[in-house]
């Protein structure tokens, strides 16, 4: 048995702001996939996966709610049976692997299950990434949905707010300099202590101020000007958005690249910003010249991602 692949996805703009509700911008990245498959041999990984996969059984037997039910008899039967989600996507790296997983539970054993192929109205989506966000809170404590959304459907999703949720056009690629890339900062980062952090920060009222006036204006900015192409005023945005992270959210910034980091905004090389939660795994980076940031950055794993 193999099923249907479901990618990772990288959120480009909107980190720790969709939390507080404001925009964020998330598209798939096919470099990274996972499917579910059934082995009679399970062993190291596969078997790791499949004693998660249990966990994850329990996690939603243990579900209270009318959004949605599953057929519970099937995936413990299956599980029985030798499945494992078999995944290339690096795990807390903030590229997905559970929403991956999420995404591929939800196909397999959801009843009167949405799809992706019927008109994905308003109402739908915002009800596929209810159900996410509780099915996704087994892994992080607590989930937006967005991870699993942007598998499932594989489409760039624009979030306006919590409760406003739209699959978005992005435009093309072009063969030109710019690019967006991953940088790899070789450690492995966990989602629930930085959101903890954050939730702690967000009791300070200075805090609670610079996400609502100048983070989340910042970013909604750079959203705008990704999805309209506006490429020159897209960098002079994200090069602010990357010093209001310096700034305020360093905890989430791996100690090692601090400097790195600054040195992007001094030279405009390149600028960073955190991919999903930060505290390792990527680190996503913006740049107007792809040739000139793969040197400024030669001692370190690049990942090229989109192309101005």
């Amino acid at each position: 048995m193999k099923g249907p692949l479901f990618y990772a996805k990288i959120l480009l703009f909107g980190e720790y702001g969709i939390i507080k509700d404001s925009k964020g911008l998330a598209i798939p990245f096919n470099a990274y996939r996972g499917a579910l498959k059934t082995s009679k041999n399970l062993a190291g990984i596969s078997k790791t996966s499949n004693e998660n996969l249990f966990k994850f059984y329990s996690h939603l037997s243990s579900l209270k709610t009318n959004l949605v039910t599953f057929n519970l008899t099937a995936f413990k039967k299956d599980i029985d049976s030798g499945m494992y989600f078999d995944s290339s996507i690096p795990q807390g790296y903030g590229v997905g692997s559970s929403g991956a997983l999420v995404a591929s539970i939800y196909d397999k054993y959801a009843s009167d299950k949405i799809t992706v192929l019927e008109n994905l109205t308003r109402d739908k989506l915002l009800k596929l990434k209810q159900i996410f966000s509780l099915m996704e809170s087994f892994f992080h404590g607590k989930s937006s949905g967005l991870d699993p959304l942007n598998s499932y459907l594989s489409l760039p999703i624009l979030i306006n707010s919590k409760d406003h949720v739209e699959p978005a056009g992005i435009p093309s690629q072009k063969e030109g300099k710019g690019a967006v890339f991953l940088l790899d900062s070789e450690q492995i980062g966990e989602t629930e202590p930085m959101v903890n952090i954050f939730m702690n920060k967000m009791k300070n009222e200075g805090f609670r101020n610079m996400i609502s006036n100048e983070f989340a204006t910042t970013t909604d900015a750079c959203i705008d000007d990704f999805l309209k192409g506006n490429v020159k005023s897209l960098f002079g945005n994200v090069k602010l958005l990357s010093k209001i992270v310096l700034t305020n959210f360093k905890p989430m910034i791996p100690s090692a690249f601090h400097k790195i980091w600054e040195h992007g905004i001094e030279t405009n090389d390149y600028y960073l910003k955190l991919c999903g939660s930060g505290g390792g795994g990527y680190i996503l980076g913006f740049t107007e010249d792809f040739e000139k940031a793969k040197l400024s950055l030669k001692k370190h794993k690049l990942e090229l991602v989109y192309r101005f």
